[in-house]
């Protein structure tokens, strides 16, 4: 009878994925590391904590093993790597107490299996941060409206976040969130600190269960629950792309200017250098010209169904 490989197989996985583990925390990182180095090979971060969030999604700390942790703005991304897996494209969804990035992640292939599935103390890839970032700063003076689909959430906490730390300098600030069903909203507790910082925040579901009493349908559907003058309204939208195009489409027809509307795109992002061309879209490369975009801009693209 043949012997069974599968116990061979998993052994070489598991050595393979420890040496390229290893080979990755010998790699230099942060400000220190050589620029040959740099941009393409990912930096050695190790998970301080990870926190399940849902029975499909983790959110985890990462922390550099040597060095500083480069700078994000609010709506950038980062790629991470599972050693012997692959890499992917991940928002960042706040900035860890130790100086590190936090990161929302659901599993959703072999690589998000693959980060899920990682433990405190493991080493991961990561290069970046990459991309544009919400324009905080245009919204000064106005009521502010972000909205969100199932796991858009994660890009706008550290957006909310700033806010509420320059709370003076905006009018009303109303957070919408859609989810598939209640069981699946991210950052109930957050959000319910939100609340208790004055932020408007109104949540709706796709299928409700025997306990929700609240709205049920699509995000735009709260738009008649929250309260702000279009004129003068800035707007932060991500989710699912048919929710950012219809929520962007019902503000703009509710007088919001499509240059005060800004979207999260996603796109099969590789390189997060503009080199590659995974993720063009139109005229746009995401990676550069993205993830953050204006709907002036991201309007004529979202409704080209090729693209």
């Amino acid at each position: 009878m043949t012997a069974d490989p599968r116990p061979m197989i998993v052994a070489r996985e598991t050595a393979l994925e420890a040496a390229l583990e290893a080979a990755l925390e010998a790699l230099p990182s942060g400000p220190a590391a050589s620029p040959l180095v740099r941009p393409m090979t990912p930096a050695p971060y190790r998970i301080r904590w990870r926190r399940p969030d849902r029975t499909d999604t983790v959110t985890v700390a990462l922390e550099p093993v040597r060095g500083t942790c480069p700078a994000f703005r609010p709506g950038q991304f980062t790629m991470l790597y599972a050693p012997g897996v692959g890499e992917v494209p991940m928002s960042v969804s706040g900035r860890a107490r130790a100086g590190g990035y936090v990161h929302t992640i659901r599993a959703v292939g072999a690589v998000t299996d693959a980060l899920c599935g990682k433990r405190p103390g493991e080493v991961v890839g990561v290069r970046g941060p990459y991309g544009t970032c919400w324009d905080v700063p245009a919204a000064a003076g106005m009521d502010v409206v972000v909205a969100a689909g199932g796991l858009g959430l994660a890009p706008l906490r550290p957006l909310v976040r700033e806010l509420l730390t320059r709370r003076s300098r905006y009018r009303r600030i109303s957070v919408i969130a859609g989810t598939r069903t209640p069981a699946t909203l991210l950052y109930a507790r957050e959000l319910a600190r939100w609340r208790d910082r004055g932020v408007d925040v109104q949540v709706i579901v796709d299928h409700p269960d025997q306990e929700w009493k609240g709205p049920v349908g699509l995000v735009t559907k709260l738009l008649d629950r929250v309260v702000f003058e279009p004129r003068h309204t800035f707007a932060f939208v991500c989710g699912p792309e048919a929710m950012m195009r219809a929520t962007a489409d019902e503000l703009v027809r509710r007088g919001v200017p499509p240059v005060r509307v800004e979207l999260s795109l996603e796109r099969n992002m590789k390189c997060g250098l503009g080199w590659c061309g995974h993720c063009q879209l139109g005229p746009l490369f995401v990676c550069l010209d993205g993830p953050v975009v204006g709907y002036e801009r991201a309007a004529g693209l979202l409704a080209v169904r090729e693209l």
